[in-house]
């Protein structure tokens, strides 16, 4: 691929993002709002799930989470079906 085709495909690469991201901030309303607050207002821990490329993520999260002080985790799915649900309490946010 010449160089002017990688810089072309590129700048389309973004445009599709910038697209995409925009209709992500237009729906934007108050439920992103109550959100914000239990996340900054719960009592117990952020508890992150997932399986796959969203437990990679959720990994992620929930390291960038504890890295701002926020206490949380990142449970697998499979393993609470397993016995691990034992983790959570009433006070947790499950993410």
């Amino acid at each position: 691929m010449r160089k002017l085709d990688i810089i072309k495909e590129a700048k389309e690469v973004f445009e599709i993002e910038i697209n995409e991201m925009s209709k992500v901030r237009e729906r934007i309303d108050d439920n992103f709002v109550r959100a914000v607050h239990m996340l900054k207002d719960v009592r117990g821990k952020v508890v992150v799930t997932g399986i796959g490329k969203s437990g990679i993520i959720g990994t992620k999260i929930a390291a960038t989470l504890a890295s701002t002080g926020t206490l949380a985790i990142f449970m697998h799915s499979a393993e609470g079906l397993h016995g691990d649900l034992g983790m959570i309490t009433k006070d947790d946010i499950v993410i």
